[in-house]
């Protein structure tokens, strides 16, 4: 599912007027996506995208802490409730590993110096407090259900780009 969410993500943002990297590789590390849109000015908007979809979740969008994993020796996906400051820690170790990395912020740098967005694109949740805590430590967070809206009311720059047939195919149209 992962990989059709980010198709469409890209597609979003394509039609707004984004250049689009999907997939990189940073090490045994991956991005999702960095989008980049040239302003008037001459300067750029740098956006790091992460997608997590999912129609049927069954546990939190973060891992159990790094510390928790190894005192108990529980799964780093385990969907048992956790409570606020294992939840809190666990968000904050995701936020590091999906957009701190210095091998990733190097990479980002590289294409493009400046300051990038830090967002999240979700499907449905299991936690929705867990979306308050991203969002908390300046995460964007987007609705997916938002960002196909958007499309479908041709809000965008461009009509039409390279997911349109996924896109075309998830609204059964012709």
């Amino acid at each position: 599912m992962s990989l059709l969410g980010e198709e469409v993500v890209e597609e979003w943002l394509n039609r707004n007027g984004y250049f689009t990297i999907r997939g990189i590789k940073v090490g045994v590390d991956e991005i999702d996506i960095l989008a980049i849109r040239p302003l008037p000015d001459g300067k750029h908007e740098c956006r790091h995208i992460e997608v997590q979809v999912s129609i049927n979740p069954i546990s939190y969008i973060t891992k159990v802490p790094a510390a928790i994993r190894k005192e108990t020796g529980i799964g780093a996906h385990n969907a048992k409730k956790r409570d606020v400051g294992q939840l809190t820690q666990g968000v904050h170790e995701w936020i590091e590993a999906k957009f701190n990395l210095p091998r990733k912020v190097e990479m980002k740098n590289s294409l493009c110096p400046g300051s990038w967005t830090k967002e999240l694109v979700v499907g449905i949740v299991k936690h929705e407090e867990e979306l308050d805590l991203l969002r908390q430590a300046g995460i964007t967070i987007h609705r997916l259900k938002d960002v196909l809206s958007e499309m479908i009311e041709n809000r965008t720059v461009v009509k039409a780009a390279a997911g349109t047939d996924l896109f075309d195919l998830m609204l059964l149209r012709k």
